[in-house]
Formats: structure tokens, C-alpha cells, sequence
């Protein structure tokens, strides 16, 4: 694993992505339990985020923390792409998504939707021979395309179907904020000196040793029987990985690594239904108010507890 000391000048970065089931609001209920001499020092030695996701804690960390190492990882590659792309040609990445931006806002609704969707079929068409182990300069087209479908689309989603391919419908936004030049700058000053792998989260166990602050941030489980229509890459995250994660979780912990991970809260929808509860037992399980940012109908965007659990 890459190891690199951190300068004194703390950069200020967010996430650049809308992300289902991302962590902004939930951030200072996640800080308040960080280990005591964390909080304290402000320092980190480590940092793993194997679920990185839109990276909300990790960026809020990054910019407010001294961490020496930063390991973050996906398995969704079209997603690690936008990172790899953002921390190698940041300048690039913003010509691109501006001249995108231009041709998108000087057009009315109807030729904004058409150019949306035109951006959307050659993403699609694209996959079938883009080679993903090659950085290059399609790469920086790829992944200015998917943070531009990202800003325009439906209810800000980023979903991909079994195909791997990108389905999320337009989104009718009057001037939607597609090029945020100063934050993209900023994330590629953050991203630097960072590991960043297109592997699944158990890959980063062989780097994790005593003392690393590990934030486990998974696909939740589903509260009810539609709540999982938004996923976010394609690949399933069933009740069978969920259990794996936990075995995971137990190793990383005997390790000595200071672990939190988040989840859905199933008494939300059923209060006997005990499954993390019970698969994580021996550890400090917390139940969180969170709102739901994502939701098709606005009316079921309403307050719902998540599960925070912490080893220490």
C-alpha cells in the first residue's frame, strides 16, 4: 500500500458526486464516535474507506483531519474511474464538463432531455468496448460523462442495471450546478497522496493493521420490498454478503482496527427483526435518525433511524 505523509495544509473538499445513500447529514453523529484520541489529536495514521461510495465522511476526514494514509476502494468501476480521473487531470476533467455544461444550458427542455439522453446511449454504447485497465484520455471523457449524467439526471441517482449500463431517466432541473470548478480542483489536491483501488472491500484487509480507523459504508440492507430499486452498481448485496461482511468486520477487530459501519435499521419496517442485532452482538450497535435524501415520491423522504456500530 502506498504510503504518504500529509502536509499541515488541511485542503477543504466535498463530494463531487450526488450519491444514494451518501453521509452529509449524518457526518457529525459519525465524528462524535470517532476513538477519544482521534477527536482529540485530530490525527489519523491510517484511513480506510473500502465503500467509498460519493466519499462524504471521507472528504469531511480529509479536510479537517491529519490523516498520513488513505486507502479508499469501489467495485463499481465506473465510479473509481471519476476518482482516478479527478486525482491524475483535474484541468481536463473541468475543460470537458464545462464545454458540457455550455452546450446543455443554453438549450430549452426538450433539446436538454435529447442531449441528455444522446450523452446516456453513447455512455451505454461505449461499454461494450472500453477498456477499463488502461488509463487514457477516454478515460477522463468517460468519467466526465458519468458526473454529468449524475448532475442531470432523475433525483441526482447514479444506477446501473445488470448490464452494467446507465438507467437513470432526465431530470427536469432549471439550472442545475453540473461544473463545480473550485471543489473539483480541491478534491484532486485531496486525492493526490491517495490509494485508490477498483477491488472488492475485503482486498483492503492485507494493508488494515492495529490502530487503523476503518469506515465500512456498504449497499444497506432493504427496509421493505422497494427500497432497493436504486442500486448502485451491478452487483447484488444480499443477506449472505451481509453476513461475510460481518466476518470481515470480526477480523478487521481482532486486528486491533478501530471499525464503524453503517446500516439500515430493519425494526424501522419490523421490530423483531433482530438480523444485525444479532450479527453484531459482541459490538456497540447505535440507532441514528437519518432522512431518506433519495426517494421517488417526496412524501416518503421522512425521518427513519440507521444503524451506526462501533468496535471500541
Amino acid at each position: 500500500m502506498q504510503v504518504t505523509l500529509f502536509n499541515d495544509n488541511i485542503v477543504e473538499g466535498k463530494p463531487f458526486m450526488k450519491w444514494l445513500g451518501g453521509k452529509r447529514q449524518l457526518i457529525h453523529e459519525i465524528e462524535k464516535r470517532l476513538p477519544e484520541h482521534i477527536k482529540i489529536s485530530k490525527k489519523i495514521d491510517s484511513y480506510f474507506e473500502p465503500f467509498i461510495g460519493g466519499g462524504a465522511l471521507f472528504f469531511y476526514l480529509m479536510s479537517n483531519y491529519h490523516i498520513k494514509k488513505a486507502y479508499i476502494s469501489d467495485i463499481n468501476k465506473e465510479l473509481i474511474l471519476i476518482y482516478n480521473a479527478i486525482k491524475n487531470d483535474d484541468k481536463k476533467v473541468i475543460t470537458y464538463l464545462k464545454e458540457m455544461e455550455s452546450e446543455f444550458l443554453k438549450l430549452d427542455n426538450d433539446k436538454r432531455k435529447a442531449y441528455y439522453l444522446n450523452v446516456r446511449e453513447e455512455f451505454n454504447n461505449q461499454l461494450k468496448t472500453y477498456d477499463f485497465k488502461n488509463y487514457s484520455e477516454e478515460t477522463i471523457k468517460r468519467a466526465v460523462k458519468s458526473m454529468f449524467m449524475n448532475k442531470t439526471g432523475f433525483n441526482g441517482l447514479f444506477r446501473l442495471n445488470k448490464k452494467g449500463e446507465f438507467n437513470v431517466p432526465f431530470g427536469r432541473y432549471k439550472n442545475p450546478k453540473i461544473c463545480d470548478e473550485t471543489n473539483i480542483h480541491n478534491v484532486h489536491k485531496i486525492l493526490k497522496n491517495v490509494t485508490i483501488k477498483n477491488k472488492p472491500y475485503d482486498y483492503s484487509e492485507k494493508y488494515i493493521e492495529k490502530g487503523s480507523l476503518v469506515y465500512l459504508d456498504p449497499p444497506y440492507r432493504p427496509i421493505s420490498k422497494t427500497s432497493s430499486f436504486t442500486s448502485y452498481s451491478d452487483n447484488e448485496f444480499n443477506d449472505e454478503h451481509q453476513i461475510e461482511l460481518a466476518h470481515y468486520y470480526e477480523r478487521i477487530s481482532n486486528k486491533g482496527a478501530y471499525a464503524l459501519l453503517s446500516n439500515s435499521d430493519p425494526h424501522n419496517n419490523d421490530p423483531n427483526d433482530d438480523f444485525f442485532d444479532l450479527l453484531y452482538s459482541k459490538y456497540c450497535i447505535d440507532r441514528i435518525p437519518a432522512k431518506r435524501s433519495i426517494n421517488s415520491k417526496g412524501n416518503k423522504r421522512g425521518p427513519v433511524n440507521e444503524l451506526l456500530i462501533k468496535n471500541y
